[in-house]
C-alpha cells in the first residue's frame, strides 16, 4: 500500500494543474444552468418548475453533444505524445467540423422537444412556460459544440487554462445579461423566464467566437495550424474521432437521460416536487461537473502517457486521479450534509421547496462519491481509448436498474421524489464499481514493470 501510494504521489500535482482549469471550464456550463435557476426561482415556483423541465430536456442534448467532442481528446493527447503533428492538424479541422455539423443536429432534434412535452404527464402550466424557452435554449447549442470543437483539441494539447478564462468571462456576461432580461433591470425589456433563455443564447455566442479566435490566431499555436493545410474535414479522421466520441456520447446521454427522465416522473408528482428537485439536481451538478473536470485531466494525463507507450505511469496517473475524486466528492457530500436546509434558499423561498429539497440532498450526499468515482473511471478509460463497455455498463446500470428501481420505490412504495433518488443511487455505485475494476484489469499489464521516474516522463515529452 505504501509503494503504491509513493508511485501515485508524483502524479497528483500535474493532474491537479490540468484538472483546475477543466473544473472552472466544465462549471462554467453549469453555471448557465445555475443561475437560470436561481433567478427565475425568484419568480416563482411554477417558472423554476419549467425551468428545470426545459434543462432536463435540452441537458441530453448538450451532453450528448459534449460527449460526441471529447471522442478528440484522448486522440490528440496520443498524438502529442508521439510528436504526429500530420495527425494533429487532420484532428483540428476534422474536430471542429464534426462538432460544427452536430451541433447543426442538435438545433434540429431541440426545436422538436416541445412538441413532445405535451405527452409527458408534467404539469399544463409548467410545459406552457417550457416550451418556448426550450426552444431559444436549443441554438444555442450550435456556438456551444463550436467552442466545444476548438476546446478539446486545446485541452488534449494540456492547454487547459484558456478555456477556463473564456468560461468565466461568458458566464458572467451570461449572469449579468439573464439578470437584466429577467427582472427588467438597466433598461432591459422584463421577460422573466424568457430572458435567461435569451443571456444564455449570447454568451455561449461569445464563447464560440472567442475559443475559436484563440486557436486560430494564437502564436503557440502556429505549428498545429500550419500542419492543418487545408481546413477540410478528412474522412478517416472523423471516423476515428466519431468511433471514440459516439460512445463517449452515448453513455453520458445514458447517465444524463436517466436523471431527466427521473425529473419527468418526479414531475408527476407536481410542480413543487419538480422544483425541489431542480433545486438538488442543480447543486448535486455543480459537484459532477467539477469531478468530471478531474476526469478531464485524468483523459488527457493517461491518453499521452499510454500513447507514448508508458503503461505503468498511466495506471498510475489514474489511480491518482481516483484519489482526487474520491476526497473531493467525499468532502461535498458532507457540504450538502451540513447546508442542505440553506442551500435551498437560494433558489427558492417557498417552505414546501426548501423542505423536500433539503431531503433530496440527503441522498445526493450518499451518491456524492460514487458519482465522482465513476466519471472519473470514464475519463481514465478514455484515456485507453475504452469507451464502449463502459458504455454498456451505463445502459444497463442506468436504465436496467437505477429507472425501474427508482420507479418502484418512488411509486409503487410510495417514497415519492427521495425513492427515485434512491433508484439513481443505486445507478451511480454499479458503474463507479464496475469501472474501477474495468481499468484495474485493463492496466494490469504494466503492474509489475518498473515504472519510469514521472520528472522523466515529463523531460520525454
Amino acid at each position: 500500500m505504501g509503494k503504491t501510494l509513493e508511485n501515485i504521489r508524483p502524479h497528483v500535482r500535474p493532474t491537479l494543474l490540468l484538472a483546475y482549469p477543466v473544473v472552472l471550464s466544465q462549471l462554467g456550463h453549469i453555471s448557465v444552468s445555475f443561475v437560470d435557476s436561481v433567478l427565475v426561482g425568484r419568480t416563482g415556483t411554477v417558472p423554476l418548475a419549467a425551468v428545470s423541465l426545459g434543462v432536463s430536456s435540452t441537458t441530453v442534448l448538450m451532453i450528448l453533444g459534449i460527449g460526441l467532442s471529447m471522442g478528440s481528446v484522448p486522440l490528440v493527447a496520443a498524438a502529442h505524445g508521439r510528436r504526429d503533428m500530420t495527425d494533429l492538424g487532420r484532428l483540428l479541422a476534422s474536430s471542429v467540423w464534426l462538432c460544427a455539423l452536430a451541433g447543426l443536429v442538435l438545433v434540429g432534434v431541440g426545436q422538436l422537444l416541445p412538441f413532445l412535452m405535451h405527452f409527458l404527464g408534467q404539469p399544463p402550466e409548467v410545459v406552457a412556460m417550457a416550451a418556448p424557452w426550450v426552444r431559444v435554449i436549443s441554438w444555442s447549442l450550435l456556438p456551444l459544440m463550436v467552442f466545444q470543437g476548438f476546446r478539446e483539441f486545446a485541452e488534449g494539447l494540456g492547454l487547459t487554462r484558456q478555456a477556463m478564462w473564456l468560461s468565466v468571462g461568458a458566464n458572467v456576461v451570461n449572469a449579468a445579461l439573464c439578470y437584466a432580461l429577467v427582472f427588467g433591470h438597466w433598461g432591459a425589456p422584463r421577460m422573466g423566464l424568457m430572458g435567461s433563455a435569451w443571456a444564455t443564447l449570447v454568451a455561449r455566442i461569445l464563447m464560440a467566437g472567442l475559443m475559436g479566435g484563440y486557436v486560430l490566431l494564437a502564436p503557440r499555436l502556429h505549428a498545429y495550424r500550419a500542419a492543418v493545410g487545408r481546413w477540410l474535414p478528412d474522412a478517416a479522421t472523423l471516423r476515428r474521432l466519431l468511433a471514440l466520441g459516439a460512445p463517449i456520447g452515448v453513455q453520458m446521454a445514458f447517465e444524463v437521460g436517466a436523471f431527466a427522465a427521473s425529473a419527468i416522473m418526479i414531475g408527476w408528482l407536481g410542480a413543487t416536487t419538480l422544483a425541489a428537485h431542480q433545486v438538488a439536481i442543480n447543486l448535486a451538478s455543480f459537484t459532477y461537473m467539477a469531478a468530471s473536470g478531474i476526469a478531464a485531466a485524468a483523459t488527457i494525463r493517461v491518453g499521452n502517457l499510454f500513447g507514448s507507450g508508458h503503461l505503468v505511469e498511466a495506471r498510475q496517473a489514474g489511480f491518482a486521479a481516483y484519489g482526487l475524486g474520491f476526497a473531493f466528492m467525499g468532502t461535498m457530500g458532507l457540504l450538502f450534509v451540513v447546508t442542505r436546509h440553506a442551500a435551498p434558499l437560494l433558489y427558492s423561498h417557498d417552505p414546501a421547496v426548501v423542505a423536500q429539497a433539503a431531503t433530496l440532498l440527503l441522498i445526493a450526499a450518499l451518491f456524492q462519491v460514487s458519482d465522482g468515482l465513476q466519471v472519473v473511471g470514464l475519463g481514465a478509460l478514455r484515456g485507453l481509448e475504452d469507451v464502449k463497455v463502459p458504455s454498456v455498463v451505463a445502459l444497463l446500470a442506468y436504465w436496467v436498474v437505477a429507472l425501474p428501481l427508482g420507479y418502484l420505490l418512488g411509486f409503487r412504495l410510495h417514497l415519492g421524489a427521495p425513492g427515485v433518488w434512491v433508484g439513481l443511487l443505486a445507478g451511480l455505485s454499479i458503474v463507479a464499481v464496475v469501472l474501477l475494476l474495468r481499468f484495474r484489469r485493463e492496466t494490469m499489464a504494466g503492474a509489475s514493470v518498473p515504472p519510469v521516474p514521472v520528472a522523466e516522463v515529463e523531460r520525454a515529452r
